[in-house]
């Protein structure tokens, strides 16, 4: 099996939720558990930080490695999805592990994974938590795939849980109110271990109190830190997270980790260039300014097209397209109406086709062609668009991805 071949194989074989969307999600850790002995426990051989939320998590997870990097640890890093390549997922120092890497792990492992029936997200974190055991990192930082207490990854047991906020995204997996939802993140709260809590929600603090007391661990409440600090990533929105980063940084402090102020102020500056972090607030172009961003739920979006709105512009464009059980009534109303909009399907199975999107978005005012694909929607708009334009590029991961 070469490089593409295996992806192909991983792609097409194993349920997939981002590419399928409900009939891929698996509501169990049997099989994390199962892999995981099968690999020789590999999550016990080092020390991790597990963050979970609705909103924030990978920018965050990003900014925890990048500190942790200048204070001269090995660090390994899981975050999903991938934009470009599946190597993004699993990366130590920044830098993806080898294509050989991937190729040797799903040979080795075929006939597990075919005979348990294996997700695709069960494999990767298998694959990821036995790279950062073989290569020895000294710590990873681990992002929570979806939700959190039956996610694949909370097998671990890390040094401080985290906990970004509370959204109502991917409802019909984890409840239909906050404090459900809430309960389902809360799941990473393990005994004695302390945990971030990055925004003070209220209608959510209840079950997150509940949880930590039956665990015997306390909360530490990022959204109280005063902070003169200024970080690499562009979006408004990143000052939430920076404040949950540095409460992580604390608690690592006070766990014998070695981190200088020079270390955070550096770690903060640097993001991207030390973790290669895409698509948040990311300007492609400057003339006209062409920006994309991953924000894809109404909380996201609501920072989003609050900066967006702040923007200077002759015409604002925008290159829109989302996932098919994506709750449109919840994010059409956040998208301004004085803008021209270019409407794309997403380039994976659950994509909403492009003219659905734009007959859905009629009646909120949106108005624009469609088109068959995020480039060519992106192209359409730059043929449009003057120097002292504005386009933006978003509403799915998905589409974002095509484009950067």
């Amino acid at each position: 099996m070469n490089y593409k071949n295996t992806l192909d194989w991983m792609f097409s074989c194993l349920p997939m939720y981002q590419r399928q969307g409900k009939t891929a999600f698996k509501k169990d850790l049997t099989n994390s558990i199962l892999l995981s002995n099968q690999l020789n426990n590999p999550e016990k051989k080092f020390k991790s930080i597990h963050v979970a939320g609705t909103n924030g998590k990978g920018s965050t997870s990003h900014m925890i490695a990048s500190v942790l990097q200048e204070a001269g640890y090995k660090v390994g890093l899981y975050t999903s999805p991938h934009l470009k390549d599946f190597r993004e997922r699993i990366k130590i120092n920044g830098q993806p592990i080898k294509k050989m890497e991937v190729i040797n792990f799903v040979k080795n492992n075929k006939s597990f994974f075919e005979n348990h029936k294996l997700s695709f997200f069960e494999m990767t974190v298998g694959l990821a938590f036995n790279s950062f055991a073989k290569h020895n990192v000294d710590i990873a930082v681990v992002e929570v795939g979806l939700g959190g207490r039956l996610d694949s990854t909370n097998i671990i047991t890390p040094v401080v849980s985290v906990i970004t906020n509370i959204g109502l995204d991917h409802t019909q997996f984890l409840g239909e109110t906050l404090p459900e939802i809430a309960f389902e993140k809360a799941g990473i709260i393990k005994p004695e271990i302390p945990v971030v809590i990055g925004e003070n929600q209220k209608e959510v603090m209840t079950v997150f109190k509940k949880t930590a007391k039956e665990n015997k661990t306390e909360l530490h409440l990022a959204s109280q830190l005063k902070i003169n600090l200024k970080t690499d990533l562009k979006g408004n929105y990143q000052n939430q997270n920076l404040k949950t980063a540095l409460q992580t940084i604390t608690i690592l402090k006070d766990n014998n980790f070695i981190i200088s102020d020079e270390n955070i102020k550096e770690g903060l500056l640097n993001v991207v260039p030390n973790t290669g972090l895409l698509g948040r607030w990311q300007i492609l172009n400057k003339s006209p300014k062409i920006i994309c961003d991953t924000g894809h739920n109404k909380e996201g979006l609501q920072y989003v097209m609050k900066q967006l709105s702040e923007e200077n512009f002759h015409t604002l464009h925008i290159v829109f397209g989302v996932v098919n059980d994506k709750d449109l009534e919840s994010i059409l109303p956040l998208f301004p109406k004085n803008a021209i909009y270019y409407f794309c399907k997403p380039n994976i199975p659950r994509g909403l086709d492009e003219t659905k999107l734009q007959q859905q978005c009629k009646p909120y005012h949106l108005f624009g062609n469609s088109y068959t694909s995020a480039n060519e929607a992106l192209k359409a708009a730059k043929d449009n668009a003057n120097k002292n334009d504005v386009i933006f590029v978003g509403g799915s991961t998905f589409v974002v991805a095509e484009i950067v």
